[in-house]
Parts: structure tokens; C-alpha cells; sequence
């Protein structure tokens, strides 16, 4: 009989979360399990390889990545505040600029990647997905703005730029630079 799963995957991959920001694209399986308590053994038979392991986490933050946005959306003041608010949770949990460069590293390793290609074309796809919803909610409050299609790949667009950006040049905070950047774009759709 086989023993009960008492690791879950959700403990796993935020340990490889928190060790790619430390540790970038040459993060290690053994990193991993020391940061999640357990042995290399456990992350390997989980997910097989580093290769598997990153199409789990992949698979894991975009839906993690709906859920926040939806959530900052839903719970903002009025529709607009929704859609800013959607946007700019986006990137917020990258942390300092090295965490958020060492995360950036593991992104250009991920592009390499075909199936890690495609992983991310699904999470940039979910998340145009929730920003487009947030639009519909706010386009009456933004007559100048583009199609809904149109403002979320804007949206998405200005929150990736800014975090390469910050995460090489950074200057104050990360959310606040988010913020200040989408308001800008917002404002220009307000009229």
C-alpha cells in the first residue's frame, strides 16, 4: 500500500520559487529540496527532472497568476481602479531587483525551451484573458481606449517592459513604477 503524499506540490514549487529568485537560472534540484525540507529524492520523483520541475511551476503561477489578478480586480473600488489594480498585481511578488532579474534569467533559459515556450504563452495568454475581463468591466469609464483584445496585450505589454526595466535599472519601488506606468496609459484612455 502506498503511504500518503504528505508534500504537496504547492510546497515544492514555491520552494523552487523562492530559490530561482535567490539563485536564477542555475538553481539547483538539491536547493529545492533543501528550501523545502525535504530530499532530492522527493522533488525528483515528483517531477522528474529540473526540466519537469519548471513546467509544473510554469503550470502552477499562471493559474496563480488568474486567480490574483481577478481577485485585485474584483475587490478595487470602481471598474478602472479593477483594471489598475489587475495589472499591477502582475509583478509585484517578484521582490528586490536581484530577485527580480534572477527571475528574468530563468525566463530567458525558459524561452529556450519549447515546451517552456509554450507553457509561457499560456500564462501570458491567461492573464491578457483576465485583463481583458477587468477591461470590459471599466471600457465605459475609458472612451479612448483601443478594443478590449487591444488594451490587455497594452496592458500586459507596459507590466512586463517595466519589470525588465526595474529589474535592470531599479529606481524606487516596483509597484510604484507599475502603477505610475499604467496610470498613464489609463489616463490617456480616460479622455
Amino acid at each position: 500500500m502506498a503511504r500518503p503524499q504528505t508534500i504537496t506540490d504547492q510546497r515544492l514549487l514555491v520552494a523552487a520559487g523562492d530559490v530561482i529568485g535567490r539563485h536564477g537560472p542555475g538553481f539547483t534540484l538539491a536547493q529545492v529540496a533543501a528550501e523545502a525540507g525535504v530530499s532530492v529524492g522527493t522533488v525528483a520523483q515528483r517531477f522528474g527532472s529540473k526540466s519537469g520541475l519548471l513546467r509544473a511551476l510554469t503550470v502552477h503561477f499562471t493559474g496563480e497568476a488568474a486567480v490574483t489578478m481577478r481577485a485585485a480586480a474584483e475587490s478595487a473600488a470602481s471598474p478602472v481602479d479593477g483594471l489598475r489594480a489587475a495589472a499591477i498585481v502582475t509583478h509585484v511578488g517578484l521582490g528586490d531587483a536581484k530577485t527580480a532579474a534572477n527571475h528574468l534569467g530563468q525566463l530567458g533559459m525558459d524561452l529556450v525551451d519549447p515546451v517552456l515556450r509554450q507553457l509561457l504563452g499560456e500564462h501570458y495568454a491567461a492573464m491578457e484573458d483576465e485583463l481583458r475581463r477587468a477591461f470590459r468591466a471599466a471600457a465605459a469609464d475609458l472612451p479612448r481606449a483601443p478594443s478590449a483584445a487591444r488594451a490587455a496585450q497594452v496592458l500586459l505589454a507596459v507590466v512586463n517592459g517595466v519589470s525588465m526595466d526595474w529589474s535592470i535599472r531599479p529606481n524606487g519601488r516596483l509597484e510604484d513604477r507599475l502603477a505610475a506606468d499604467v496610470d498613464a496609459v489609463l489616463d490617456g484612455w480616460r479622455g
